[in-house]
């Protein structure tokens, strides 16, 4: 069975087969506990607007834009690190460098919305390093994915594991984006 391809908004569209697929067995992660949070104050908020544009301040800098001083500034970054309010630090990649030249957003839809079947898709989605993205959403789709490939013969390949060979999706649809008009990693600190 082919690919049916059209033009949807900006974006490029291929919609996967209804194909027989054969089953695949994906063992659950366990949950996550949710790590503690602390309230955060207004300088807690102002550490987090900086840091979020440049985790590479120098925390002598973020003393000043803030007026604490670099060792307050120190001691706040590690409780919301402990916390679990800052995650992570990491270099933002252009994917044209890499290169990594499709990127997809994908709809997918499972056979069904019972808890297992929800539990496992997760699973499955977390465990492939090309899906940068995922959630679990309402309005009849079940997924939405941010993938990332390298040319579509690696998506293709991709998609054949994902859904086509997943006998929990019963479909799913791409939208192959054109132009990267807006990537942001920064969240809004009111």
């Amino acid at each position: 069975a082919g690919y049916t391809k059209g033009r949807t908004g900006r974006f490029l569209s291929i919609t996967g087969p209804n194909a027989t697929k054969t089953r695949a067995t994906i063992t659950p992660m366990a949950a996550r506990p949710a790590p503690p949070q602390r309230p955060l104050d207004s300088f807690d908020r102002a550490i987090l607007r900086i840091v979020q544009r440049d985790a590479r301040t120098p925390q002598r800098a973020i003393a000043d834009a803030v007026n604490l001083s670099a060792a307050a500034v120190q001691r706040r970054i590690a409780a919301m690190e402990a916390s679990g309010v800052i995650r992570g630090n990491v270099a933002l990649v252009d994917p044209k460098a890499v290169p990594l030249t499709i990127t997809a957003i994908v709809e997918v839809y499972l056979q069904d919305e019972r808890a297992e079947t929800v539990q496992n898709a997760k699973a499955r989605f977390q465990s492939e390093p090309e899906v940068q993205q995922c959630y679990y959403v309402t309005g009849g789709t079940s997924f939405i994915l941010i993938v990332v490939t390298t040319d579509m013969a690696a998506y293709q390949a991709l998609t054949q594991r994902l859904f086509e060979e997943n006998d929990s999706v019963n479909r799913f649809r791409s939208l192959i984006a054109l132009d990267r008009v807006k990537t942001e990693a920064s969240l809004i600190i009111p």
